[in-house]
């Protein structure tokens, strides 16, 4: 076998006798501007505010647990269940069908702002003062 002329040659990924397979640490010189200090903002630690920023996906969570949120997923459901039980009752075969799915979709957008306008529409009544 012929010996690799590059093998001497630390590799990417090569971290070296203690950490083999785990990339070098790179060496950063700190840059300095005229007057011999740091430059500012470059190479500093996030701003406290973005580091205690909550995870996405806890907002997401926050937001599946509000019961407004809830109902409109059940009403969705109900409406595109319905929507492909009706296909369903006229043509079985209808229900394997893009065309059901297109449907049933439809009908759980409409169900789902039907109600959120119910919603929004009450909560304004429920605002104004009775006269």
């Amino acid at each position: 076998m012929a010996k690799d002329k590059k093998g001497k040659k630390a590799r990417k990924g090569d971290g070296g006798a203690e950490n083999p397979g785990e990339p070098k640490p790179k060496k950063v010189k700190a840059k300095k501007d005229k007057a011999g200090s740091h430059k500012a903002g470059k190479g500093v630690e996030a701003p406290a505010e973005v580091a205690a920023r909550p995870h996405p996906l806890e907002a997401l969570n926050r937001l599946a647990d509000h019961p407004l949120v809830a109902e409109l997923l059940a009403v969705g459901a109900l409406a595109a269940v319905a929507a492909v039980a009706e296909a369903g009752a006229k043509d079985p075969h209808a229900v394997r069908s893009a065309d059901a799915a297109k449907k049933a979709g439809k009908a759980a957008a409409a169900a789902i702002g039907t109600r959120l306008l119910k919603e929004f529409r009450g909560s304004k009544d429920e605002t104004k003062p009775a006269a």
